[in-house]
């Protein structure tokens, strides 16, 4: 039976709109933020989440990767998006969280600077944002169900917004899509344009401070990265021939400017003296690793990353650091950049125990200031000078030539104590020996 709508009482009608307006409802399940690419994994997950009945606001961070940003805000109005946001988040990433990593000297197992690790912080935090902001009911992201950045990135959302959306760990979706055959024929099928094709076939993710590259023919940990690989690099043997010369100010840990010796280039803003740096850096191929890691989730995988500017500050920041530390400070600073390492790689950064390991480290660099002089040269680092008001270096305590406030008797004490326990070992191996 029809109802007519125009016929009905006053009453009868407001039942009717209020009727339809929570049915109308109910076909949307609702708005979701989707931390959007452009590639070809969220731009399935877009069009795949519209089909579901959701309505999808594409959110692109801006954290330095060279990137169309017109283009792909083109491509999700296209897909459907209800709104696109694209957001500069480039001085933010340096300050809040690649200058912490500097002040903590961050190496997760001894080689890799955290570039992928660090970002994720950052962009979940804009991403929660734009979703309180907006209304929206979700938040989602494109990382798979086997990889790091599905922790990262959900950890800080369910520390600030706790609706997510991870299709790749939703039946329907990756059992729709198996790998990315299946996303590329799901992708032409609905023409939707990716750069990616059978004929690249490793995954890449680029950053102010780094590029990593895995998956595909790089899964083999016997392959050989191919040569054309590397984009932020140059091949440390196709290097400029002369070194570039650098010196770099520090302020409480925190670089606040570089100057080129020779060519009297000057830097002094957070963005501008890490993209100087990634410059210097990548011209003479410095920064390049190929590692098999330790994920969270606890599987081993094979990685090549590029940190150019971030290995040229990693080797600064040390030598100011020791120059100007004390040696016991130093040591529990150090177990500190270990715990703080981890827990940016395992996507802890908004945890209470990351806090305090941040304001921790944050203290410890009160009097790491001064400058380092350093040639970059063939894919190296090499140390040069260095100078500062707050040093503990003693050079009439230290030399050689100048006896200094030091009375050379006092170390037969200090040896004689620092032996007894040495002497104590020795004898109960001893013992133990003749009861043999």
């Amino acid at each position: 039976m029809r109802f007519d709508f125009d016929s009905a009482s006053p009453v009868l009608q407001k039942q009717y709109a209020a009727l339809y307006i929570l049915l109308s409802g109910q076909m949307s399940k609702g708005s979701v933020v989707l931390a959007y690419s452009g590639g070809l994994d969220t731009s399935c997950i877009l069009l795949w989440l519209k089909e579901q009945g959701y309505e999808v606001i594409a959110y692109l961070a801006n954290i330095g990767q060279d990137e169309d940003f017109d283009a792909a805000r083109k491509k999700a109005e296209t897909l459907g998006a209800k709104k696109v946001f694209i957001e500069d988040l480039r001085s933010e990433f340096v300050q809040e969280f690649i200058w912490p990593a500097v002040q903590a000297n961050a190496v997760y197992e001894d080689r890799y600077l955290l570039g992928t690790s660090i970002a994720r912080p950052c962009i979940a935090r804009r991403q929660v944002q734009i979703a309180q902001r907006e209304g929206a009911q979700y938040v989602s992201h494109g990382a798979t169900g086997k990889g790091n950045d599905q922790v990262r990135f959900e950890l800080t959302c369910y520390a600030l917004y706790p609706q997510i959306l991870a299709p790749w760990r939703i039946p329907e979706f990756y059992n729709r899509f198996r790998g990315r055959t299946d996303l590329m024929e799901y992708a032409e099928k609905h023409g939707i344009p990716v750069p990616v094709t059978p004929k690249a076939p490793w995954s890449m993710d680029a950053n102010l401070m780094h590029i990593s590259y895995e998956s595909g023919v790089l899964e083999n940990p016997k392959n050989h990265a191919p040569p054309d690989l590397y984009q932020m690099t140059k091949n440390p043997e196709d290097s400029p021939n002369e070194p570039d010369l650098l010196e770099i100010h520090f302020t409480r840990g925190v670089p606040v400017k570089v100057t080129h010796v020779k060519e009297g280039t000057c830097k002094e803003t957070p963005l501008e003296i890490f993209c100087y740096l990634n410059e210097i850096g990548g011209k003479h191929g410095v920064g390049r690793i190929d590692i098999v890691e330790n994920r969270f989730i606890g599987m081993k995988s094979r990685g090549i990353y590029e940190t150019p500017g971030g290995t040229i500050l990693l080797h600064a920041h040390l030598d100011i650091e020791t120059f100007t530390m004390d040696r016991e400070v130093r040591k529990i600073k150090q177990s500190l950049g270990i715990k703080f390492s981890e827990l940016i790689y395992n996507g802890f950064w908004y945890s209470p125990e990351c806090e305090f390991v941040r304001h921790c480290i944050d203290k410890s660099q009160e009097n790491v200031e001064g400058r380092v002089q350093l040639s970059v040269f063939k894919g190296q680092v090499y140390i040069l000078g260095r100078e500062s008001p707050k040093s503990l270096y003693n050079e009439e305590l230290v030399s050689m030539d100048v006896q200094g406030d030091y009375d050379p008797c006092d170390a037969s004490g200090f040896i004689r104590i620092n032996a007894v326990r040495l002497r104590e070992h020795n004898r109960l191996q001893g013992a133990a020996q003749k009861k043999l």
